[in-house]
């Protein structure tokens, strides 16, 4: 079985579960071609068999998400799965967040959340952070190709982004809360294309399971 698999990940497991849930069905040599957090859904792409080895070849690939975000509320990992960290009761205007929005686009400097598999002296960084150690890493650039607003009813709104590889949604996020001075929180995120596979050609795990 050498197969490129478009699965549509559910909330709340990991893309290594995933990984091991095919493996054990299937009893083939699976990976995957780039994480999804647990709270993220959508297109997760796995290679199976002599499809393992083009690995490498996806991890450059843009991808696209949708976001749907709180304002007035920051986390330690820019999601909910967080612990709340600050609060602010200010309310934004729908035209202040459209001009906040308008700042991020083409290359920009981010920071990776602490939060986040990135490794730290051969560590990754959310489990030097669980211990409550200080996470330092450096900032990155990363490119958006595209950034459109799409819903806003204070204090939610939804975002649709087309971004380079070794982006991260939840630092946009926390970045545009910064900007508005607010604070923000990812509550969703939906990851919708990985170069030209989109995720109207996933299928859902429990069908590639049955």
């Amino acid at each position: 079985m050498d197969k490129i698999l478009l699965v549509d990940k559910p909330k709340g497991m990991t893309s290594s579960r995933v990984v091991e849930l095919i493996k054990k069905k299937f009893k083939v040599k699976v990976g995957h071609t780039g994480t999804l957090d647990p709270l993220a859904t959508g297109l997760l792409i796995i290679l199976t068999g002599k499809r393992t080895r083009e690995a490498a070849s996806f991890l450059k690939m843009d991808k696209s998400y949708q976001v749907k975000v709180i304002l007035g509320m920051d986390t330690d990992t820019f999601d909910l799965e967080g612990k709340i960290i600050q609060r602010s009761d200010k309310e934004v205007t729908e035209e202040e967040l459209k001009q906040a929005i308008k700042e991020f686009h083409g290359d920009i400097w981010q920071n990776p959340p602490a939060y986040s598999s990135k490794k730290i002296g051969g560590k990754k960084a959310y489990e030097l952070a669980r211990k409550g150690l200080a996470v330092e890493i450096s900032p990155k650039q990363v490119h958006i190709s595209s950034l459109k607003f799409k819903e806003f009813q204070f204090p939610y709104f939804t975002l649709s982004c087309k971004v380079s590889s070794g982006f991260y949604v939840r630092s946009l996020v926390h970045d545009i809360g910064v900007k508005l001075g607010v604070g923000a929180t990812v509550i969703e995120v939906r990851r919708m294309s990985v170069g030209s596979y989109h995720l109207e050609q996933a299928k859902k795990l429990e069908e590639i399971l049955e």
